[in-house]
């Protein structure tokens, strides 16, 4: 019979034998219990009891593993979930309780190892909730248990439970940010010490007695030798966390003392000395070496003083840099032929099958760099240090440079990295022809995977010796240059790595080597050599091409395209894969310097394009793909418009290759970056395109798409260069995605202001379209108005500002009222007058109760720009649209206030062309010939003394230095489509068009006559004006 659970958790209600069958029904093979059983368990969780219940059937030993097994990943699960006091549905104050108290006990009783492993995630995490405050003896009782378990001689399986459960703990205390945490872990260091170091020392001398001397207990040593490790494991991780200054701590110093002396004593175990021992045990052994290791590195990182200032660690550096030297005898090759053998090589990045001795020679090249870091870079810290805390500081700086880092050890150790650690292994040479691709993804890692392999290790300490050891290492280095680099030297791998520090060090010897002449006299011939293990020569050289030509001025340019046109080619034989993939990938970085220019590299373009984009379809791996599309990418945007008659060859390689991309999003982007950099490259020749681009761009915003979240943001730069580059011809082919645009226009969109910029570039590539879409248009926009920032609602006022241009010169008076109406219609025009108004009472008011303004200057100019355009355009619909937007005032009590701030708010404005709009505004108003205008004459006044003469500069000007007479004398080179769209409309501009001086004459002389003559007007409204205002604007002979 089936077995079924009710989904509703009200119709199923919470007890354990409940819970019991639904976590029977949820482990088991069949799908629809399963699914049903989880829905139930998710219904639940939110109950009371539940987790506590969960707990109870945890601690159950005696029911299936499975059932046990999911309780406690659900319990785990739901700490995280609910064990937050602040969270909806917090687990309650009692059921954590229960929960705390039974999870020491049973994680220690727990027989099943993955049971116990995951009890301990589930301890760990509610410590790091509640300790120090809501369990402040968490850590004392997890101690109290440990210490209790290690002194009865029952079953050993407890102790190692416990010892799990500490480690779990440690960890995640030793990771917590919050200061409280880490002070209280501290404070606890040195009890946990105590217990965990005599378990340590007492498992150790069990287990090394018996393998070394002989016994009848192997059981017992093997329990022995793995609880010795997980002791060890939390050791390292307290003696990291535990102490701020671990060199001040007596307790931290006999425990490093004590490893210190282990790691002697276990070396000689881990080489194969004692070859009676079983391989299980020597890995054991081995990973007690790799844990003091780690021990040794982090605490050279994390406290550089206290680790100088520890006993012995000028003689611990040295002994590793012994171990450094003697595996540097048998890492690289003697042969550029690889072996049919492993050679001992192993995965770098792969702790477990790396072997012992490169694992610590990787560890002590590490602690080297660590000590070079700690002289030279010390890392700085905000924490306020104390007298003591500075004097250790430069004292062990001190004891390291002096005892350590020697100008003597400087040069052997730089003599050693370059002439061990620089040679290819043979397991690179095999790899090389075996797996190209991969091997060299590798090689070019540009993450922090040089920590976990040697050359690349070796590489970063030997360029920290090099920037800081110039004195004594350049000579050197050179001498040994000078013998190697000659074209009778045919050992290719001495060369490779001589080369290769040649590179790193470029910064270093820009100024000792004659790079020019040892480029062509002897780099140009031995790229042409053809000779077996030629191509690791050919790699180095385009390496080292690569690191020069950035720091290198005056270099043979020509030359280097030249040589990469040659090494690129896969006609030629020595240019395998990796030469090759090399080569495209360094051909970034010879293009890339501010100096280079397209007329030396031209004349291999051609070819070294092909050979790159043929590169690009050859090869498999994506992260190959993405660095060959990169620097497709550098090469575009450095010839910019003379990329033109190889776009055809890219655009073939970039369409299959979206195809095949599927769902890899990375390589995506990077293809819309690259069609993005093309179109803006060859401008209006991007058209041809057109059939391939919008589809793309479609299928990428598409909020229907499920590739959206991906693509969104470089489907929209890509949107934005075709518009920009669009003619007005092929407007069809764009218009259709401007469906797209209105989802995106919503506040806080990621992408709302790139939104807004391509909604402005579709308002000048196609006004009337835009004009019709009028309703979609602007609802959105008018919410975007208040609350947003300056360059969202700059950008909002700059497309309405455009589109209410667009409407009276495409419809006329009639087509700006229309526009006009719709404005009000979505509350636009009343937000504006809403906005100012409250910017007028915050400057009509003072004092503690003062009003306040979310306006800013800027903003209200551009609040201001709309309401000036429309009084330019009729002062009629300008007056209309202020009555139809305030109806709950008077006209007149609306008036008066928005010019009384308008008129104020004019000294603010800075930018001369927005200055003279809005002075033609206020001006134009004196046609209406009402006292509200009139009775701001002085304000006209001052404002036209002050922009007349900014703009004619003096009064014998002829002319408005904003008016434009010749539309081609403005245009610029290299002018895109929508910068000619954006040229023609700017000189249309009423204010490049109109000469301020005639139209005040002419608007003044409107007033004057409809105020029933030049009397009049001296008498009613003239006679008002400060006197010192009407002599300043006389002087300007305007009337």
């Amino acid at each position: 019979m089936s077995f079924a659970i009710e989904a509703a958790g009200e119709a199923n209600p919470l007890s354990v034998q409940s819970l019991y069958h639904t976590l029977t029904a949820a482990s088991s093979s069949d799908p629809q219990q399963v699914k049903s059983g989880t829905q139930q368990l998710q219904n639940w969780e939110k109950k009371p009891g539940f987790f506590s219940s969960l707990q109870s059937i945890f601690v159950d030993v005696s029911l299936p593993v499975e059932v046990r097994y999911l309780c406690i990943i659900q319990l785990k699960n739901g700490i995280d979930k609910y064990w937050r006091k602040t969270t909806t549905h917090a687990i309650k104050k009692d059921e954590k309780d229960q929960i705390r108290s039974r999870s020491i006990k049973s994680g220690t009783n727990e027989p099943d190892h993955r049971l116990a492993l995951q009890n301990a995630l589930m301890l760990a995490k509610i410590i790091r909730y509640e300790y120090p405050l809501d369990w402040p003896d968490a850590l004392f009782s997890i101690v109290s248990n440990l210490r209790q378990v290690s002194q009865s001689n029952g079953n050993p399986l407890r102790l190692t439970r416990a010892l799990t459960m500490l480690l779990e703990v440690i960890k995640e205390l030793s990771t917590a940010r919050i200061q409280r945490t880490r002070t209280s872990l501290q404070a606890a260091a040195v009890e946990v010490l105590q217990v965990l170091g005599k378990i340590y020392v007492d498992k150790v001398q069990t287990w090394m007695r018996f393998f070394l001397e002989g016994g009848t207990d192997e059981g017992g040593a093997i329990d022995s030798i793995e609880q010795s490790l997980l002791a060890l494991r939390v050791l390292r991780r307290l003696l990291i966390a535990g102490w701020e200054f671990p060199n001040r701590s007596t307790e931290a110093r006999e425990v490093w003392n004590l490893l210190s002396n282990h790691f002697r004593d276990m070396l000689p175990i881990a080489a194969n000395e004692f070859s009676s021992l079983h391989d299980n045990v020597r890995r054991l052994v081995e990973k007690h070496l790799r844990q003091i290791a780690k021990l040794h590195v982090n605490l050279a990182k994390t406290h550089p003083s206290g680790f100088a200032l520890l006993p012995g660690s000028v003689q611990l550096v040295s002994a590793y840099w012994n171990l450094v030297t003697q595996f540097g005898e048998m890492y690289g090759s003697q042969s550029i032929t690889a072996s049919t053998e492993n050679n001992g090589q192993f995965d770098h990045e792969n702790d477990r099958s790396t072997p012992i001795m490169e694992y610590l020679g990787l560890k002590g090249l590490l602690l080297l760099r660590a000590c070079v870091k700690m002289v030279f870079s010390p890392a700085q810290t905000f924490r306020y240090q104390q007298a003591e805390d500075k004097e250790e500081k430069a004292q062990s700086r001190q004891i390291i440079k002096e005892n350590v880092l020697t100008g003597a050890f400087a040069k052997v150790a730089m003599q050693i990295l370059v002439t061990h650690f620089f040679v290819f292994t043979q397991r690179d040479l095999h790899d090389w022809g075996e797996q190209p691709e991969e091997w060299e993804r590798k090689e070019e890692g540009e993450d922090d995977t040089w920590e976990f392999s040697i050359r690349p290790c070796a590489e970063k300490l030997f360029l920290e010796l090099m920037l800081n050891y110039k004195e004594h290492l350049v000579q050197p280095l050179l001498s040994v240059f000078g013998t190697v680099a000659n074209l009778q030297n045919r050992d290719i791998l001495q060369k490779d790595s001589i080369y290769g520090a040649i590179g790193l060090a470029a910064s270093v010897l820009d100024d000792k080597i004659e790079f020019n002449s040892f480029l062509r006299n002897t780099l140009a011939q031995e790229v042409q050599i053809e000779e077996p293990g030629c191509g690791i020569l050919r790699r180095r050289i385009v390496i080292l091409l690569g690191q020069w030509l950035p720091v290198k001025d005056g270099l043979d340019r020509p030359l280097v395209y030249q040589i990469f046109q040659h090494l690129l080619d896969k006609g030629t034989p020595s240019n395998d894969l990796v030469v090759r993939i090399t080569a495209g990938r360094q051909l970034k970085n010879v293009i890339i310097p501010f100096d280079f220019r397209f007329e030396q590299f031209e004349p291999y373009a051609t070819r070294i394009l092909h050979h790159l984009v043929a590169l690009i379809e050859e090869v498999e791996l994506n992260e190959i793909k993405l660095a060959l599309l990169n620097t497709l990418l550098v090469l575009i945007q450095s010839v910019e418009e003379q990329i033109a008659p190889f776009a055809n060859q890219i655009i073939s390689v970039l369409a299959p290759l979206w195809e095949q991309a599927g769902t890899e999003f990375l390589l995506k982007q990077s293809i819309l970056g690259i069609l993005s950099s093309l179109v803006s490259a060859i401008k209006g020749e991007s058209q041809q395109y057109h059939s391939l681009l919008i589809p793309l761009i479609d299928s990428s915003v598409d909020i229907s798409s499920e590739t959206r979240v991906y693509m969104l943001e470089d489907a929209l730069d890509l949107w934005a260069n075709v518009l920009q580059q669009t003619p007005s011809i092929a407007v069809p082919y764009v218009v259709p995605l401007v469906p797209h645009i209105f989802p995106m226009l919503e506040v806080g969109s990621d992408t709302l202001r790139k939104a807004l910029e391509i909604c402005e570039t579709y308002v000048y590539l196609a006004p009337a379209e835009m004009l019709a879409l009028t309703d979609m248009i602007l609802a959105p926009l008018s919410n975007l108005l208040k609350g947003s920032k300056r360059e969202v609602s700059g950008s909002v006022l700059s497309i309405v500002e455009l589109l209410m241009q667009s409407a009276l010169e495409l419809g006329g008076i009639e087509g700006l009222k229309r526009f006009t109406s719709r404005l009000l219609e979505v509350n636009f025009l009343q937000r504006i007058l809403s906005g100012l108004h409250g910017a007028h009472e915050a400057h009509e008011t003072t004092g503690p109760h003062r009003s306040k303004t979310w306006l800013d200057v800027l903003v209200e100019t551009d609040y201001f720009s709309i309401l000036a355009r429309l009084a330019l355009a009729d002062p009629n619909i300008f007056g209309d649209a202020v009555k139809v937007a305030t109806p709950e005032e008077r006209f007149e009590t609306t008036i008066a206030w928005l010019l009384s701030e308008w008129f104020r708010h004019l000294d603010n404005i800075s930018h001369p062309e927005r200055k003279k709009l809005h002075c033609l505004a206020v001006t134009v108003l004196l046609q209406t010939g009402q006292p509200w205008i009139l009775e701001h004459l002085q304000d006209l006044m001052a404002v036209w003394t002050e922009v007349v003469v900014e703009l004619y500069d003096n009064v014998e000007r002829k002319d408005d230095c904003l008016v434009y007479w010749d539309v081609q004398a403005m245009k610029g080179v290299s002018e895109t489509a929508e910068q000619e769209r954006q040229r023609k409309i700017m000189f249309e501009d009423p204010v490049h068009r109109l000469d301020l001086k005639p139209f005040i004459r002419e608007q003044l002389q409107h007033a004057i006559t409809s105020s029933g003559g030049s009397d009049e007007f001296q008498a009613q409204w003239v006679i008002n004006v400060d006197k010192d205002v009407l002599q300043e604007f006389g002087k300007l002979g305007i009337f």
